[in-house]
């Protein structure tokens, strides 16, 4: 439960940064949606994970890329559309819907969607103020190889319970995981309107 709680302030912290620093107009609900989806997440479990363990796997998230100084803001914010998009498109399909209860399921997908409505007018900014080009290079790339090698882990396990579950919990890891990310984002907009 203490796991499940940590997630769930990250990724508050995640939406609260992307609210706070972006300049674009987020939807007031945006920090509650993301916490909702994370709470969702941790509901969906239908199986402990030690019942798991022998199908573990490093999914080789790219942390380092996600979390570094390296990133630009454009890359950045490139990166967490990705990942909501991406984790969007695993969980909006048809085994996917086998594998899960549809009802939270389904209320999962609204929230994705709904935060990547409001993050589609951020990326619409800033792909007009940087190269357009940023998605299909670099950081934003390695997240969606991370995601390929989720799609075919899913493939060779049979989109077992199992399989499903180490998905679950890789997911929850990596929105946790750009936390770090954000708040670089909210510290570069503060310094662009500090005086």
């Amino acid at each position: 439960m203490a796991f499940v709680l940590s997630l769930l302030m990250a990724l508050v912290l995640i939406s609260y940064s992307l609210g706070g620093s972006l300049g674009c107009d987020l939807s007031p609900n945006h920090v509650l949606v993301g916490r909702k989806n994370l709470r969702l997440l941790g509901q969906m479990r239908r199986l402990s994970p030690r019942f798991c363990l022998q199908d573990r796997k490093d999914f080789t998230f790219p942390q380092e890329m996600v979390e570094g100084g390296q990133l630009q803001e454009a890359q950045a914010i490139s990166v967490l559309h990705e990942l909501l998009q991406q984790t969007f498109n695993l969980f909006h399909t048809e085994r996917s819907s086998a594998a899960w209860d549809t009802t939270l399921l389904e209320q999962l997908c609204t929230g994705l969607h709904q935060q990547l409505d409001d993050l589609d007018a951020c990326l619409g900014q800033v792909m007009r103020e940087e190269d357009s080009a940023l998605g299909r290079t670099g950081p934003t790339l390695a997240v969606k190889r991370y995601f390929q090698g989720i799609h075919v882990y899913l493939q060779e396990k049979g989109y077992s319970d199992c399989a499903w579950e180490i998905v679950r919990l890789e997911i929850m890891r990596s929105l946790s995981s750009s936390t770090s990310l954000q708040e670089r984002l909210r510290m570069m907009d503060g310094d662009l309107n500090s005086p």
